[in-house]
């Protein structure tokens, strides 16, 4: 694909994932229930390509699984949400509540939106807001390229998370999908990549 298609499918993913939140009236689900959401991940970097995935970081002044499944229960209303996943990490290093949501647009296109739930003053809130807010600052035309152009070469059944397309473009120099699946082999990554470009 020529760069001036990739940048096309890439705001028009922007759009269309815009439009899900907007019909989902995701923000007004966790307002009703004391939070504020907070894009992060590929939709507020502007580089969502072929994965649509939608990552909500969600801040709450006193974090419950009740209040979390009220906004929830907004959210599942829409006839368009297929499947919503739960989990209660409350007593983990993460101390969240993770949802994950499938939804299927009017295209027959299936979404998978991520909402972490934490409670105001965790550690990690509003840190991958600053991570995308970084990278979207350190991007120039040919390393945004680069990593649409990465993220369209990578096979649909692979699972790559999108801190690793940064790191390896922004940090590292990979250009190629040789070259990236080499970075990979060499840079593993699990758990949370705590890195941000300076």
């Amino acid at each position: 694909m020529d760069s001036e298609s990739l940048l096309a499918l890439a705001a028009e993913n922007q759009r269309r994932a815009r439009a899900v939140l907007a019909e989902l009236q995701a923000e007004a689900a966790w307002r009703s229930a004391g939070a504020t959401t907070h894009l992060v991940g590929s939709l507020r970097t502007g580089l969502l390509m072929t994965h649509r995935d939608i990552d909500l970081h969600i801040y709450s002044p006193v974090l419950s699984p009740e209040g979390s499944f009220a906004a929830m229960a907004r959210i599942a209303r829409n006839p368009r949400i297929r499947r919503i996943e739960y989990a209660n990490l409350l007593d983990a290093e993460d101390r969240c509540i993770e949802w994950h949501a499938q939804y299927a647009d009017t295209e027959g296109d299936l979404w998978q939106i991520d909402m972490i739930h934490m409670s105001v003053g965790s550690p990690w809130e509003g840190y991958f807001e600053r991570v995308a807010d970084r990278i979207s600052a350190a991007l120039t035309d040919e390393t945004r390229l680069a990593i649409l152009r990465l993220k369209f070469e990578t096979p649909a059944t692979e699972h790559v998370p999108g801190i690793a397309y940064c790191m390896a473009v922004l940090r590292d120099g990979v250009r190629t999908r040789s070259e990236f699946e080499a970075w990979r082999a060499a840079h593993p990554l699990t758990g949370i990549a705590e890195w941000m470009p300076e």
